[in-house]
């Protein structure tokens, strides 16, 4: 199977009306944790941006590799070495 053979994956972008980056990182927080058994939905690569700087995207989950083939579900700027599941 080539990079061709598989459909592409399609993004939702959800508009709101929040006015600080913190604010939209805790709205992520949270929807994450209310739809994270919604499998379609994947929350390792959720990105925050301006309104009218949409082409500048700030990362929200570290979402590096565990042993387990997991990834870290903690903030990107998340304390010390540690990973883990959130």
């Amino acid at each position: 199977m080539t990079e061709y053979d598989v459909p592409p994956r399609w993004i939702v972008h959800l508009p709101t009306t929040l006015t600080s980056v913190d604010g939209a990182r805790a709205l992520a927080e949270a929807l994450r944790d209310s739809l994270g058994h919604v499998t379609a939905i994947d929350f390792g690569e959720t990105t925050l941006s301006e309104e009218d700087r949409q082409f500048v995207r700030t990362r929200v989950w570290c979402d590096h590799r565990l042993p387990s083939g997991a990834r870290c579900a903690l903030l990107i700027d998340h304390p010390g070495g540690f990973c883990g599941p959130g």
